[in-house]
């Protein structure tokens, strides 16, 4: 059976891909029986390594929920600022007026072509030799000034690009009842775009996420992923027990997130569809009786 895609296989292209799955899953079989017995030798799968974090709440409270309180709160500042930064940004990509546009996307491409690392260093830089916040609130304040210019950079761009996506008949219908072009913006395109965008912002809140960690690698800023070190050194040289806990807890922050994002854009789709009254038969059948004893009287008048 062949498509538009791809055609249909022959006896030898099936006999091949059997051949190079069978192949492939033998390696794969292979490469995860090396690390598990490499683990193993060097007591990682021991339950020494893995005990601390099921049978006491210690490395919970002393290390982990620390540094997952210090991950949220910069993941979270740079959000509530970069998202509307970005927004704003975006349109003003997209404005008739050159003395907006053109340096509005000078801003843009520069933030977005800078490392996320190089801005956080910068920002280290600039709030000790130009601020007075403390050496404690510094990594804070330079991670979050880091992930708010480059995201908002990023999200300006999944803004422009939402709203460019949708059909021109749209602005020019809104236009052709009266409506100015901030209205149109406003109560026509930015309600649509959110839809197409939804996916991309939510795919830029999860690199935020996972971004504050350069915080902990660089800038001893005291998140999650930092606190492996120093939880790995009092347990006993746990490392690959404590990288994991971390991971699981990166994967359910970030799951959380797109299955958020995944309800909300059904409900947003759910609600953009019609939601007029559907006539009865009966009203139809009226309706249509009337309308006929109209056209005969009519007639023979």
């Amino acid at each position: 059976m062949s498509s538009v895609l791809y055609d249909a296989q022959g006896p030898r292209a099936k006999r091949r891909n059997v051949l190079f799955t069978v192949v492939f899953l033998v390696a794969a079989a292979a490469v995860l029986w090396w690390v598990i017995t490499s683990l193993n030798d060097k007591d990682q799968l021991a339950w020494e390594k893995w005990k601390p974090f099921f049978s006491s709440t210690e490395a919970w409270t002393t290390y982990l929920w620390p540094g997952l309180q210090n991950t949220l709160k910069a993941a979270a500042l740079s959000m509530v600022i970069a998202m509307p930064l970005g927004a704003v940004l975006g349109i003003a990509r997209l404005s008739d007026h050159r003395w907006v546009r053109v340096p509005v996307s000078i801003v843009v491409e520069f933030f977005r072509a800078i490392p996320v690392l190089i801005l956080m260093i910068f920002g280290v830089a600039l709030y000790s030799e130009y601020t007075n916040v403390s050496s404690d609130d510094r990594p804070l304040y330079a991670v979050v000034t880091g992930l708010v210019l480059y995201n908002a950079s990023v999200l300006a761009e999944i803004v422009r690009a939402g709203i460019l996506s949708l059909p021109k008949g749209q602005s020019e219908a809104a236009m052709a009842i009266g409506l100015r072009k901030n209205q149109v913006m406003r109560f026509i395109l930015l309600p649509q775009a959110v839809t197409v965008m939804l996916p991309a912002i939510v795919s830029q809140l999860v690199v935020i996420v996972k971004d504050t960690a350069l915080g902990g690698a660089v800038l001893t800023f005291s998140e999650l992923l930092a606190s492996v070190g120093p939880m790995s050194g009092y347990y006993g040289a746990n490392t690959i027990a404590s990288f994991t806990i971390v991971a699981l807890i990166y994967i359910a922050i970030n799951f959380s997130l797109t299955t958020f994002a995944s309800w909300l854009e059904g409900r947003l789709r759910r609600g953009k569809k019609s939601t007029g009254a559907v006539l009865p038969p009966a009203a139809v059948g009226g309706a249509e009786s009337t309308g006929a004893g109209g056209a005969g009287g009519g007639i023979g008048l």
